[in-house]
């Protein structure tokens, strides 16, 4: 079912489920230990009956199927662990580096989305601080 989706729709599917992961890790601060599927289930859809526009193009039989379903949570399994194993870049390790040094910290992070979301956080916490840089 899922295959037989349009590619624009599928790679849309797939960019929100990405999107609203990296979303509610960032709202549990990207503590492993705090996820909740049920959570993240609640979260997505109620971007995806809101704000995605792929959701008007799946034909309701096909939203009903349990196979479909099957197929949306293995697509899940498959997003969550690109975002977990993408590295972070070179420039986001140095940023980060360079801010923890300003800031006395160290926050440790796996993956180029938890990067973003601790170099933010410093970003944030350096601008509170009213540091020049």
């Amino acid at each position: 079912m899922y295959n037989d989706l349009p590619a624009g729709v599928k790679s849309s599917i797939t960019r929100s489920i990405s999107s609203v992961f990296e979303k509610y890790m960032a709202e549990i601060g990207w503590q492993e230990d705090r996820f909740q599927l049920e959570e993240f289930m609640a979260l997505w859809q109620h971007y995806i009956r809101n704000n995605a526009s792929w959701y008007a193009k799946v034909p309701d039989a096909v939203k009903a199927d349990p196979a479909f379903h099957q197929e949306i949570a293995d697509r899940m399994n498959q997003s969550f662990d690109k975002v977990l194993s993408e590295p972070p870049s070179e420039e986001q390790i140095e940023r980060i580096e360079r801010l923890q040094n300003e800031l006395g910290t160290d926050i440790t992070y796996s993956c180029k989305a938890e990067a973003a979301y601790v170099e933010n956080r410093l970003a944030a916490e350096q601008k509170k601080q009213g540091s020049p840089n």
